[in-house]
């Protein structure tokens, strides 16, 4: 998941906004926490931690590091999602980070 903003309150509440039903979820909070997060991590919607995990958030330069923190671990494939600001369905402004990330057309 990846939000094209860089101030780390308006990402982070725009990631908790997206994820927090989910931390509640049995399902999910199982999976969470076999993962490593604890259950102060899934309070309140999320850490910071929490967030700052699941979420790339930043200017193209720091999504571009996240992803690659996935290639250099082993991964054949990266799936990117965008993360919409203000409502639940992505824009035209939210889906800019693909462009940034993978340009159409070119030489």
């Amino acid at each position: 998941m990846v939000i094209l903003e860089t101030d780390p309150a308006i990402a982070r509440a725009i990631g908790r906004r997206v994820l927090g039903h989910s931390t509640v979820m049995p399902n999910y909070r199982a999976s969470f926490l076999r993962m490593g997060f604890t259950e102060e991590d899934l309070e309140n919607s999320g850490s910071d931690r929490f967030i700052d995990s699941i979420v790339a958030w930043g200017d193209e330069d720091a999504i571009r590091r996240r992803i690659q923190e996935h290639w250099d671990a082993g991964a054949d494939q990266v799936c990117i999602q965008t993360l919409p600001k203000e409502t639940m369905r992505a824009t035209e402004d939210d889906l800019k980070i693909f462009e940034l990330l993978a340009p159409v057309g070119g030489d």
